[in-house]
């Protein structure tokens, strides 16, 4: 039987190529009927932890649009370079869909000449969804100047949260001009042109979000099919030093610090995250990314060497970490994190309860979320904001805030309440994904959905 074909294209970026993947991998296996195609576009910035990932061959993978120029990489987003694309993969595939990233819709008017149906595979929360879409409607629908929340003090409503917003969370992509939001919002603009909208997340995590999208006339259908994750990602070797030093670790005594593929602080931040560390009273891994071309001053270089040996007892530091690795050990008990949304979904899944460093896109407004909606992770700060250029670190916070909240969140009074959170919303995040479960059956209606577009 010829088979119905999906073409997935993801933006550059392994947060956002992950769960892509993943995705596509899932309804694989759910459905034999289906082939997919993943479009892979090449990265601005250069990844070094990036990795080969095990796809199934039924996938194939296909490199497509040019790179741009060095000069263009620090203010223009990648979604500008893909007019450059061939579409010869059109008219040899038999295709029922195409699955878009949310930076893509460019693709959307492509899709329309063959007569192709657009959905969108968004790899973010649906608070986010929702936030943006309420953004784009002040930007175009009223006119307003959404810029002018860019650090205000103010609270807004948003249609999607059960609490007004801070200000001071909203991603800076959408209010800082110097990340050109007109751009970033015109990809949102379209996203009532997609035929059906697959959110990498789950109900029991973002009811209110969700039920406000499905309620919403304007809005294409929902199917929240999360989480989607690859937690057999690459493990621990037999002989890894580290393993070998949880294996030695009380249970859940380790709190875990990691930031993401973009998590690189300054020297001043290092110190202070450091000082944190040694006076938080807890057991540590700490996975730190260097600053290219960095070397730090001679006192911060020596204050650091000391850091190592003070705290050589009680903590490892290590470069690029396994963190689904990491967090599935019993030791760990506690999850620094920069809060991008797939290492939420890890850290729920694994029942490993967090303490908030946003640092870039949306990560600020998950971390709202997860600490005033949840109550599921201490706040060590909210709005952090690495500067668009990197030439203007942002205001340190200092190693007071960061034991304190450590403590808080190893603490077995404080902490053990909001670990059964977790534990509880990690047990949920299993059944939505079983046969019966409402991710389960959102991937079904999505399927089905696809299969008419052949009829």
């Amino acid at each position: 039987m010829k088979k119905s074909e999906l073409v997935f294209i993801p933006s550059p970026g392994l947060s956002h190529l992950i769960p892509t993947v993943e995705t596509a991998k899932l309804l694989l296996l759910r459905d034999s009927r289906l082939a997919i195609t993943v479009l892979l576009l090449p990265p601005i910035f250069k990844d070094p932890n990036a990795e080969i990932y095990s796809i199934s061959t039924s996938i194939s993978l296909t490199p497509d649009v040019k790179s741009p120029t060095s000069s263009q990489k620090s203010k223009i987003p990648a979604s500008l370079f893909l007019h450059n694309s061939r579409w010869d993969i059109i008219l040899i595939l038999t295709l029922a869909a195409v699955v878009l990233d949310i930076f893509c819709t460019e693709f959307i008017s492509v899709a329309a000449e063959f007569d192709l149906p657009a959905y969108l595979f968004f790899t973010s929360g649906a608070i986010c969804l929702g936030l943006c879409q309420h953004l784009v409607s002040l930007r175009f629908d009223h006119n307003e100047d959404v810029t002018r929340y860019k650090n205000a003090e103010v609270d807004l409503p948003v249609p999607y949260f059960s609490l007004p917003v801070p200000a001071k969370v909203l991603p800076a992509v959408m209010v800082d001009e110097a990340f050109l939001p007109e751009i970033y919002l015109s990809h949102f603009k379209r996203f009532s042109e997609m035929k059906g909208v697959l959110i990498n997340t789950f109900y029991d995590m973002e009811p209110y979000a969700v039920e406000s999208l499905l309620s919403d006339d304007k809005t294409p259908e929902i199917y929240p099919v999360g989480p989607v994750l690859k937690v057999e990602s690459k493990c621990f070797d037999e002989d890894d030093d580290v393993k070998k030093w949880l294996d030695d670790q009380p249970e859940n005594s380790v709190v875990f610090l990691c930031f993401g593929t973009l998590g690189i602080f300054d020297e001043k931040q290092v110190r202070e995250i450091a000082k944190g560390l040694e006076n938080c009273g807890s057991r540590f891994l700490w996975s730190l990314k260097k600053r290219e071309n960095s070397e730090l001053e001679r006192e911060e270089s020596e204050y650091f060497e000391g850091f190592l040996e003070r705290t050589k007892g009680s903590g490892r530091v290590m470069g690029w970490a396994p963190q689904a690795a990491v967090l599935a050990h019993p030791a760990v008990g506690g999850f620094v994190s920069h809060c991008g949304w797939n290492s939420i979904l890890e850290g729920v899944w694994f029942g490993v309860p967090m303490a908030t460093f946003p640092m870039h896109a949306e990560q600020q407004l998950n971390a709202f979320y997860l600490v005033k909606e949840l109550g599921m992770a201490e706040v060590i700060t909210l709005d952090y904001q690495m500067d668009v250029t990197g030439e203007k670190p942002p205001e340190s916070v200092g190693w007071e805030v960061i034991a304190g909240a450590i403590r808080r969140l190893m603490a077995s009074e404080g902490g053990s309440g909001m670990k059964r959170k977790v534990e509880e919303m990690g047990k949920k995040a299993r059944e939505a994904l079983v046969e019966g479960g409402t991710s389960y059956n959102a991937l079904t209606l999505f399927i089905e959905d696809v299969m008419k577009n052949r009829d």
